[in-house]
């Protein structure tokens, strides 16, 4: 496979660690002769367009992936139908996309899994990003909840770990499958915490979700986005976040860190990809109409009052940030000495 910093490192794009926030002048400026052809392809769309989330319904991705959809239908002119295709911890709707006709009317909603941590932990993986995808437009970076269900005698981190040290094995951990940013997030809150815990994948967050309400689980490290509706209806309970500092969907909610894990900062991000060899002018057009799309106030409040942080920019730069993310995982991947399951 190729090296992925060297296919990255060319672009020059914003440290993710800084979560910088664009606005739609982030967008690609294209003029609107070209903004309305898809190079040799005509005028573009001239037909709908297939957006594929590779996870099942009602996750963080499913949830992001349709806020922008219905957004953008209008200034295409054409309808944006979304599709889930979930399996493979992402790889088999991304794979699908991959072979797809590059012409701007088929594309995938990714998220990290699929893009940055699959290259380095799954062994066989039918694609390359770097080589199989276009970056189009990162949309949002997402916080991670520790959420429980309300049942749960949990009330903090430390009484999660303090029952897990008292019965190694005995508390289970729902992920939107194997390899994915939240399955990564409990093991390093495992190691760290010298608590040993048990996995149980799903085919998504929606999955996870759904078995955790139902009391079938012990804990879940969701996309905020998902989370935060059941626990603001009270049927989930939000332990902690994430990521190093606390958000401002709910800044009342600890991190990890604060609850005694040090070092502890992992979260989720999705974005919009086209297949290899997608015409310039189109990705330029989609990248400009998403980053209009997250600029919306309606949309952009949205998010970020789930746990989300707008990031607007560049293909180039997304592409930068996708470089980032891999070295970080890999590191991550390593620490854990997580396999494929």
């Amino acid at each position: 496979m190729q090296d992925w910093q060297n296919t990255f490192g060319r672009a020059r794009g914003p440290d993710p660690s800084r979560r910088l926030l664009l606005g739609a002048g982030g967008a690609l400026a294209l003029p609107a002769a070209a903004r309305a052809q898809g190079g040799s392809q005509g005028a573009y769309p001239s037909r709908p367009v297939q957006v594929v989330v590779t996870y099942a319904a009602g996750g963080t991705g499913d949830v992001l992936a349709r806020l922008v959809a219905e957004r953008i239908r209008g200034p295409l002119g054409q309808n944006v139908v979304v599709e889930n295709r979930s399996g493979g911890t992402g790889t088999i709707g991304t794979g699908y996309v991959v072979r797809a006709v590059p012409d701007g009317h088929t594309l995938v909603f990714a998220q990290t899994s699929e893009i940055a941590i699959a290259p380095r932990f799954m062994p066989n993986l039918p694609y390359d990003p770097a080589k199989d995808l276009v970056p189009v437009a990162l949309v949002a970076d997402v916080t991670l909840g520790l959420v429980v269900n309300a049942a749960s005698p949990y009330r903090s981190v430390a009484d999660l770990l303090a029952e897990a040290r008292r019965r190694p094995g005995g508390i289970t951990f729902a992920s939107s499958g194997t390899g994915t940013p939240g399955h990564f997030a409990a093991e390093v809150l495992a190691l760290r915490g010298g608590a040993p815990m048990v996995h149980v994948p799903y085919r998504g967050g929606g999955p996870a979700l759904a078995d955790l309400l139902g009391g079938h689980v012990g804990f879940f490290f969701s996309g905020l986005p998902a989370a935060i509706p059941h626990v603001r209806e009270g049927r989930l309970r939000l332990l902690a976040v994430s990521t190093a500092r606390r958000v401002e969907a709910s800044p009342e909610t600890p991190t990890v860190q604060e609850g005694g894990v040090p070092d502890f900062d992992l979260s989720l991000w999705g974005g919009f990809f086209a297949p290899a060899g997608t015409p310039a002018p189109v990705v330029g057009r989609l990248n400009e109409e998403i980053n209009r799309a997250i600029a919306d106030p309606a949309i952009r409040g949205r998010i970020v009052q789930e746990g989300g942080i707008v990031t607007a920019n560049t293909p180039d730069e997304f592409r930068a940030f996708t470089a980032r993310e891999l070295l970080k995982y890999a590191a991550v991947i390593a620490s854990t000495g997580v396999r494929p399951e």
